[in-house]
């Protein structure tokens, strides 16, 4: 099951989810999870860039969706929205301080030739940025120890 993680200063929550689940509904559904989780990790995103009050973690996951699903007819626009998710979980690790894991160009390379390891990849690094968030989260509200 996913763990729940608040999202600070937003109201969507995120979901620490187990890579290889993600890989496995993608393989169980052929494919169709894929756009689900595609959606939510860049809405995930997009949250922690509105709390933090940027734009670098994305605006619209709607548009990174029909980037990879009708913008398969153009070619180019899903390549650019995959590339452009990488590129918004390195901001979004950088921003709440997690390690900033693969660079968006290999992840890219991966994603396209070997697909479920790059959704694996990215999976594990989200959790981690997740997971950072929450704990900067725990640290503002736990209470300072009077001296």
């Amino acid at each position: 099951m996913a763990e729940i993680v608040p999202i600070q200063g937003s109201d969507v929550e995120g979901k620490v989810r187990n890579p290889l689940g993600v890989v496995g509904l993608t393989l169980i559904t052929l494919g169709i999870y894929f756009f689900v989780w595609y959606y939510k990790v860049n809405q995930e995103f997009a949250a922690i860039g509105r709390a933090r009050n940027t734009e670098e973690c994305g605006t619209s996951p709607g548009t990174s969706l029909l980037a990879v699903t009708l913008g398969a007819l153009i070619i180019v626009p899903p390549f650019v929205s995959i590339y452009k998710t990488w590129v918004r979980k390195v901001n979004a690790a950088r921003l709440t301080g997690a390690p900033e894991g693969m660079e968006p160009g290999l992840g890219l390379l991966l994603s396209i030739l070997i697909g479920p390891v790059g959704h694996y990849i990215l999976q594990s690094d989200q959790n981690k940025v997740l997971q950072a968030q929450a704990g900067q989260l725990a640290q503002q509200a736990a209470p300072v120890p009077a001296v």
